[in-house]
């Protein structure tokens, strides 16, 4: 993978190469750090949450779209997240994220945070399917589940 200094180039320097697992590169700015200077803890789930976003915008379906036109949102229910390093101020990191397991109303998507080819962070994150009326899980929508199911 191929690595840009420019930040707006973010979406255009994610791999879609192969669709079987999705890699985002994520620089470390200063309003990512805490007061010792490394990534605060939180961050790092932004990061994956921004993978997830962008892989399902690169897969073909936006969640303002699924939320407006299918009622639904897809929302975290569980993380079993390990902090395996500290990232720092400036450092060029790779979130790779894959399907661990496709549910009927959920997914459970692995997710690694890199420095190279060394692991920060790794969590298996649980993703709910919320009905927008109701506020109860529902079914993936077929479109949706039919395209993660080639990815599992």
């Amino acid at each position: 993978m191929h690595f840009t200094n420019d930040p707006a180039m973010a979406t255009n320097r994610a791999s879609t190469s192969s669709m079987s697992s999705f890699s985002l590169p994520v620089r470390v700015y200063y309003e990512d750090t805490d007061a010792g200077g490394v990534v605060y803890y939180a961050n790092y789930l932004k990061f994956c949450e921004r993978a997830r976003t962008d892989w399902l915008r690169a897969i073909g379906f936006e969640q303002g779209r699924l939320s407006a036109e299918d009622g639904v949102v897809f929302v975290v229910r569980s993380v079993k997240a390990d902090y395996l390093q500290s990232a720092v101020l400036d450092d060029l990191l790779e979130v790779v994220t894959t399907i661990a397991r496709l549910g009927h109303a959920s997914v459970v998507f692995a997710q690694k945070i890199l420095r190279g080819d060394q692991a920060v962070f790794d969590a298996q994150i649980t993703i709910a399917c919320i009905n927008l009326t109701s506020k109860r899980a529902t079914p993936i929508p077929p479109a949706v589940r039919a395209q993660f199911a080639t990815l599992v």
